[in-house]
């Protein structure tokens, strides 16, 4: 491995990608937080615990989920193959569900009795609360307002399993207000409950945790590919809030200096106005939830509001690991705005008979600008990490009659 390459094995042993990362939360809740490292440090290590984890992906989430060859919408553009990893096939429809399993038998070998988290858009709610079930353990999911009334079936299917849902009512009552007040919860009772984070952030050990548990999707994306194609993709994209599924799929790639890789972010309404959340693009280093990555804040240091039309999206942070890609320059960060994002959604539906999530429909929108600038002997491999049953709704409602719906 190269020089340059060498970051890429880490976090250290205080949970640093290079600058980024760490713990900086308060000293009582940090014994807590070492537990859990110690915890996870052993359950790596533990043949029986990854056959469990090995059997649920394969006989509960279905995995491995496919990659499908984009041949209408390749054949449409011109330029570069496009290839979709499916994640959006899983159970409970998204990449979520990857290390929400994982996170819920470590809480149960724990003896924790509930796990609590956050959620956008909700399909990490969805997840976490279908795991709970699974396990047998009681769950609490908070989501802002706002979200609420934009992801109407994820609501529901989160109270079918059984879970609590807490709106929250303050700030922007979106994703950032969410993790705050299921990390107030938190700390009011770290020895029961154990806080499933659902990205690649917050203090260590989770962006390293998280990480482990969704580089399956690279795992399998890595063989899959070279047996449909007989190389490796020379183009990954994904899309990037806190970064889960992006980290999923270029982990197993981060070596492979052939492989070009795209994480996109949301720009919303547009880069100059404010309403966006691209952290990468526009942020700099700053703690947030109790690790150091970019961040979008203001002169105080403190996060800015921020916007997308996908709820899973709209975060001011974003992992440490992605941090630590953009300085060495192995990623490349670009961006995605609303209207480039929903041409996406409907032009990926009636190509390939495929609805995908607005988060996923960033990543398709970058793919299918970048697909007519390269070679025809190129391709391009998405992550699509959920399926668009959740944004129906609000598509509908917001965009519907410009697009014959």
């Amino acid at each position: 491995m190269s020089a340059t390459l060498k970051g890429y094995a880490l976090p250290d042993d205080r949970g640093y990608f290079g600058d980024y990362g760490g713990s900086f939360i308060p000293e009582a809740l940090q014994k807590i937080m070492d537990d859990i490292t110690a915890a996870y440090a052993d359950i790596r290590k533990d043949p029986e615990f990854h056959k469990e984890l090995a059997y649920l992906y394969k006989h509960f989430v279905g995995r491995p989920s496919p990659i499908f060859h984009a041949r209408n919408l390749s054949r449409k553009l011109g330029g570069a193959q496009i290839y979709l990893k499916r994640e959006d096939l899983n159970h409970t429809g998204a990449h979520k569900i990857n290390h929400c399993l994982g996170e819920a038998l470590l809480a149960k070998k724990m003896g924790k009795k509930k796990i609590i988290a956050e959620t956008g858009a909700g399909q990490h709610g969805v997840a976490l609360a279908t795991a709970a079930v699974l396990v047998g353990l009681e769950c609490d999911i908070y989501m802002g307002e706002v979200d609420i009334a934009k992801e109407h079936p994820n609501v529901v299917r989160m109270k079918i399993l059984g879970a609590n849902l807490i709106p929250v009512t303050r700030g922007t009552k979106t994703l950032k207000d969410a993790v705050d007040a299921a990390f107030e919860a938190y700390l009011e009772d770290p020895v029961t409950q154990l806080y499933a984070i659902g990205s690649v952030v917050g203090p260590h050990p989770f962006p390293m945790m998280v990480r482990d548990f969704q580089q399956v999707v690279g795992v399998e994306a890595r063989e899959q590919f070279q047996e449909m194609t007989g190389k490796l993709p020379d183009n990954l994209v994904a899309c990037v809030g806190g970064g889960s599924n992006a980290m999923g799929l270029f982990t197993a790639f981060l070596g492979d200096e052939s492989v070009s890789m795209y994480g996109v972010e949301p720009s919303g309404r547009g880069l100059s106005g404010g309403e966006h959340a691209a952290t990468l693009t526009l942020g700099k280093p700053g703690v947030l939830h109790g690790f150091k990555s970019y961040l979008l804040q203001d002169e105080a240091g403190e996060p800015l509001p921020v916007y997308s039309v996908a709820s899973g999206l709209d975060y001011p942070g974003v992992g440490p690991q992605h941090s630590l890609l953009k300085d060495l320059g192995r990623v490349r960060y670009v961006t995605a705005d609303d209207r480039e994002t929903i041409e996406a959604f409907f032009t990926l539906s009636r190509t390939e008979g495929i609805i995908p999530a607005l988060e996923s429909a960033h990543a398709m929108a970058f793919a299918i600008q970048h697909a007519p600038t390269l070679d025809a002997g190129k391709t391009i491999l998405v992550n699509l990490s959920g399926r668009g049953d959740k944004d129906i709704d609000f598509v509908v409602e917001q965009y519907g009659k410009k697009y014959n719906v």
